[in-house]
Parts: structure tokens; C-alpha cells; sequence
């Protein structure tokens, strides 16, 4: 077969399958279009919903950062005249960012920045004397898909059930986190906060034995270092 007849055959084929293509289409023309349509559609609802949610993320974390910034600012040198934002006691500050963190929370709760609102929302509840409110709040942040905001969560909400006598819940907290620690509360922190539970409650043998547990552990570290002192009564 010479050149000029493989040439032929080649643009016979290639007008066979186009013909082939565009009877298709006319015959399919409104499922085709159906499909463009809802594809494009979902393209844009994608695209919509990103640029929302960075939008949204973005103004979470400037209301979280301002919020955190009133709770670590500092307070005012006594004597000194009045200034604005400047807080005369921590008990002022703590209800300003209180409620500037509820307010994050409830807006953005659905938001990593959410979520971290409503850990620090419970801690100046629990600051302010409103374990009640605290509780809700951390129970929020406890929820997080965040292991290390949801362990924080879990620590506080722990030694506040054992500042309101639920000491039970508070001992399951407590092992629960020893058994899955993370990078911001670790299992022998877990461990030291449970021992001062038994340690407060007499209950020294139980407390002495974990704090030998935390000292063989963690040999050369600060929790090495606090059990060893524990052991040692200076307490």
C-alpha cells in the first residue's frame, strides 16, 4: 500500500469518526448540555465556596486575635492615670475577652478559630466563677477534630470537674488522656494532674504511684522533674 493511499484511508477513518461524533451529539444534544450546564454550575459552587470560606477563616482569625490580644494585654501600673484598653484588674480584662471569645464562637464556631473560641471562652468563664458556662464552652472545644485543642479542652474541663466535686468524671478525663496525649498536653502531664487529684484527696498512695511512674519515664524532663519532687515531699 503506497503512502498516498494509507494518507487516504487515514482521512477517510478520521471523517468517519467525526460524522460519528457529531450524530451523536445531535442526537444527545440536550443530555450534553445538561451536563456542561451542571458542570459548570458545580465548578462555580466550588470555586464559590472556597473564596467563602478563606473569607470567612480570614475574619475568624482577626476577631480571634483581637480577643486574645485583650486577654494578654497588660494591666494598667497602679496609680497611673486611666488609658483606653488598658484594664485596672484582671477580673475586667478576663470579662472583656470573655465576651469578645463568646462572640467569635458563636459566629465562626463552625471554624477552626471557632473552635478555639470556645476553649478560651471557657477559660475566663471558669476565671470569672461560672463553672456552669465554663463547662459548655470547654465541652464545645473538647469536641474539636483538633486532638491538641480538644486534649486542652480536656484538661481544663478535668480540673474543673474536680474544683465542683465530680471527681470521677474528672479521673476519666484524666486517663484519657494519658492514654492518647498530644503534643499540647502530654501523658505524663496527664499523669501529674491525676496524681494531684489523688493527692488532694488523701489518697497518697495512689498519687505517690504515679508520680514514681512519670519520674522513671521521663528521667532527664520537667515531668521527671516535678514527680521526683513530689516523691521527695516538697509538694
Amino acid at each position: 500500500m503506497d503512502t498516498q493511499t494509507r494518507h487516504a484511508l487515514k482521512q477517510d477513518k478520521f471523517a468517519t469518526a467525526t460524522a460519528s461524533s457529531v450524530d451523536w451529539l445531535s442526537g444527545h444534544r440536550s443530555g450534553v448540555l445538561r451536563w456542561v450546564i451542571s458542570a459548570a454550575v458545580v465548578l462555580v459552587l466550588g470555586i464559590g465556596a472556597i473564596i467563602f470560606w478563606s473569607m470567612r477563616s480570614a475574619a475568624a482569625e482577626t476577631a480571634l486575635g483581637a480577643a486574645l490580644d485583650v486577654y494578654s494585654s497588660p494591666l494598667a501600673t497602679p496609680g497611673a492615670p486611666p488609658e483606653p484598653n488598658v484594664y485596672t484588674n484582671a477580673s475586667d480584662r478576663a470579662k472583656e475577652a470573655n465576651r469578645q471569645f463568646v462572640a467569635v464562637a458563636r459566629d465562626y464556631g463552625w471554624l477552626p478559630a471557632g473552635a478555639k473560641a470556645h476553649y478560651f471562652a471557657g477559660v475566663t468563664d471558669q476565671e470569672l466563677g461560672q463553672p456552669g458556662s465554663a463547662e459548655t464552652e470547654l465541652k464545645a472545644a473538647a469536641g474539636s477534630w483538633d486532638r491538641n485543642l480538644s486534649n486542652l479542652a480536656k484538661l481544663a474541663l478535668a480540673g474543673l470537674y474536680h474544683q465542683t466535686g465530680r471527681d470521677p468524671q474528672a479521673i476519666e478525663l484524666y486517663n484519657g488522656l494519658i492514654a492518647k496525649p498530644s503534643t499540647t498536653v502530654s501523658a505524663p502531664a496527664a499523669q501529674l494532674a491525676l496524681a494531684d487529684l489523688y493527692a488532694a484527696n488523701g489518697k497518697q498512695d495512689q498519687a505517690r504511684a504515679i508520680w514514681a511512674k512519670v519520674k522513671d519515664a521521663d528521667k532527664d524532663g520537667m515531668a521527671g522533674s516535678i514527680a521526683s519532687q513530689k516523691l521527695g515531699g516538697k509538694q
